[in-house]
């Protein structure tokens, strides 16, 4: 786990207090209920809720109030997904199947003997974030889905041993984003193949740089004068869906992917380049670009958000720098009542920020035509959370505060670039990696989870504060605020909704305060158009089944209901991975979920030579596939109810 934040910026010496962990209870009324009747058209209506003190629908006037209406799944060491009765999970799209590209339709071979370019038409590894765009409604439609790394051991016959060339090349195709057609027919969901949407990114499709720091000298290579082409994507977690059509695939742990100097400078230890770094994956014995000791610009072009539309298959996405470079986890997205566009992202790694851009001009009506440029204009805000349950949103502005020449940033461009240095100057809270952010519709609360901290307290690092009260957090919390105002607003109100924990665990800093069924590691995170705020888990397979985590041996999916702050488990993954990735389709009576790295080793990399060693899901046999799962209810019912 990347942590190298060793800033003085000054920590916040204040545990938060139970009685503000529930201040949204009967909070004040929301700025607008924004899920239409027709999201529910011809399903089974929500039971309502029913009622008393504390009702968090409350918030939004007229809003109707929900319950949850599934019956709890038991927590057990399973090599299967497990959804409650009345419930039929279906696997719909694995890594090495084709996408659907016209006459380009590879099939996986389960001995990994397919090759780079298979791959490049074929489903990367280990899915991750994903979006629903509706072409028909809640009958056909587009699946943005992100491939965020590779199991080396399992991509190639025989694993890392004889890495050549084709092995580096192979492993960039896996990564990346697939988008795909799919569509419900009589007998359930399918994969239509061919589609003219059908299409692959991945660590070699050229993209461009837009924005405040497109063209800095920091962006330019040997390879790119202008800097603002650039070539891939990659280590693409969590994701956002903008009101106007388009994707945005988030570039997390990439500094994993460069080779450093023995002695690397200031700005590339901040962000975690060094000597060894590239070794995991090896990319730049194949390709110089990603041997910084030859090209010390081009991990300054990996970080940032990406903007794609996913309807117009011959577009080039857009890495959006105006929106700060990071390890950027989510980007949640909203609109402020008169139109302007909000991202909230979170960046998962210890002792890293949480973020905010809103965008300078309002959303115009013509969908991705019309909205180009809308992110390339606006100021980013980094967070600051304060020990009585305020909070600030700090402009990283040129010129604004420290941000100036006199502390090493020459102009907006450096400042993006170097977004870590300016929050780290600004004196931004430092976080336990913060990672997906949601926005609920129906009171516009903004959650973000914060995963785990197991350094949070140790020798020589931050300890407790307000918004991160634990050490050695090994459950992570869920943090969510509301802003003083619109979602534009520079100072909001905060605290905790759960602190995840089990109970029983023999040390006090792991017990949580989770009402409902028991949980650590929250990562993935979704509020449906309900309210219902949708809690993914990502604990590690080194920890999962012993110590705080002995009665989670496999991780989660687990329904909340923020009135009433229980958790119900939906959804039990396979052995060995994490649960990640959610969507829904308009109706709300299908969800998509994806499983990434079913039968994950302790050790990160699966032995080639015992492929089922951990796992053979989704298919028995061969090798553990990471997949995109379709849930439907047997009476056509809505997800949830």
């Amino acid at each position: 786990m990347e942590d190298s934040n060793r800033s003085a910026n000054p920590s916040i010496h204040d545990v938060s207090s139970p009685g503000r962990r529930h201040w949204l209870r009967g909070g004040a009324a929301a700025l607008g209920a924004l899920a239409a009747p027709g999201w529910l058209a011809g399903c089974v209506p929500l039971a309502p809720a029913g009622g008393g003190p504390g009702a968090w629908a409350a918030a939004a006037p007229g809003a109707p109030a929900f319950r949850l209406g599934f019956s709890a799944v038991a927590m057990a060491a399973v090599d299967a997904v497990v959804v409650p009765p009345g419930y039929r999970a279906d696997v719909l799209f694995r890594w090495g199947d084709p996408v659907g590209v016209p006459g380009r339709m590879p099939a996986f071979r389960s001995d990994a003997s397919n090759t780079a370019e298979d791959q490049a038409l074929q489903a990367g590894m280990h899915h991750d974030g994903m979006a629903y765009f509706p072409l028909d409604g809640a009958r056909r439609g587009l699946l943005a889905i992100n491939h965020e790394y590779t199991d080396e051991g399992l991509l190639h016959p025989g694993g890392r041993a004889g890495w050549s060339v084709e092995k580096a090349r192979k492993s960039m195709a896996a990564h990346g984003v697939s988008i795909i057609e799919v569509e419900r027919a009589a007998d359930g969901w399918r994969v239509v193949r061919p589609s003219r949407h059908a299409r692959r990114l991945t660590a070699t499709t050229p993209m461009r740089l837009s924005g405040p720091a497109a063209g800095h000298p920091m962006l330019r290579t040997a390879a790119d004068s202008t800097g603002r082409r650039v070539l891939g994507t990659f280590n693409n977690c969590a994701n956002g869906q903008t009101p106007w059509g388009t994707y945005l695939t988030c570039e997390e742990n990439w500094a994993g992917y460069f080779e450093g100097p023995a002695e690397p400078d200031a700005h590339q230890r901040r962000w975690g380049i060094g000597a060894g770094h590239g070794s995991w994956y090896r990319w730049h014995e194949a390709d110089e670009r990603f041997d910084a000791r030859l090209q010390p610009n081009e991990p300054n072009r990996f970080g940032w958000v990406v903007e794609i539309d996913p309807a117009d298959p011959a577009s080039t996405p857009v890495k959006r720098t105006a929106l700060g470079r990071a390890a950027h986890e989510g980007a949640a997205t909203a609109l402020t009542a008169d139109g302007r566009a909000v991202v909230y992202m979170g960046e998962d790694a210890r002792f890293e920020y949480i973020y905010k851009f809103v965008s300078r001009q309002r959303m115009r009506p013509g969908g991705a035509a019309a909205n180009r440029e809308l992110l390339d204009h606006g100021t980013l805000y980094v967070a600051r959370f304060d020990p009585d349950g305020r909070g600030q949103w700090l402009p990283l502005v040129h010129g604004q505060g420290p941000l100036t020449a006199a502390h090493g940033f020459a102009d907006q461009g450096q400042v993006l670039i170097q977004s870590r240095q300016a929050s780290d100057l600004l004196g931004a809270t430092k976080m336990d990696r913060p990672e997906w952010t949601a926005v609920d519709p129906v009171t516009r609360t903004v959650y973000c989870t914060l995963t785990n901290n197991s350094a949070r307290g140790r020798p020589g690092q931050p300890g407790p504060d307000a918004a991160n009260p634990r050490t050695a957090n090994t459950m992570g919390q869920i943090i969510r605020w509301r802003e003083d105002g619109d979602l534009d607003a520079t100072t909001f109100t905060w605290d905790h909704l759960v602190l995840a924990g089990d109970p029983q665990s023999h040390r006090p800093q792991a017990r949580g305060n989770v009402h409902g069924d028991i949980f650590g590691s929250p990562d993935g995170l979704w509020v449906d158009p309900r309210g219902v705020l949708w809690v993914q888990t990502d604990a590690s397979s080194s920890v999962m089944g012993q110590g705080d985590y002995a009665r989670l041996p496999n991780n989660q999916m687990l329904a909340g209901d923020p009135a009433t702050g229980e958790f119900r488990r939906f959804l039990v993954g396979p052995r060995g991975c994490e649960v990640t990735g959610i969507a829904m389709a308009p109706d709300l009576c299908t969800l998509f979920v994806n499983i990434q790295h079913p039968g994950e080793s302790p050790s990160d990399e699966s032995d080639p030579a015992q492929p089922l060693r951990h796992s053979s899901w989704p298919d028995g046999h061969g090798r553990p596939r990471s997949a995109t799962v379709v849930i439907t209810r047997e009476d056509g019912g809505p997800i949830g109810s």
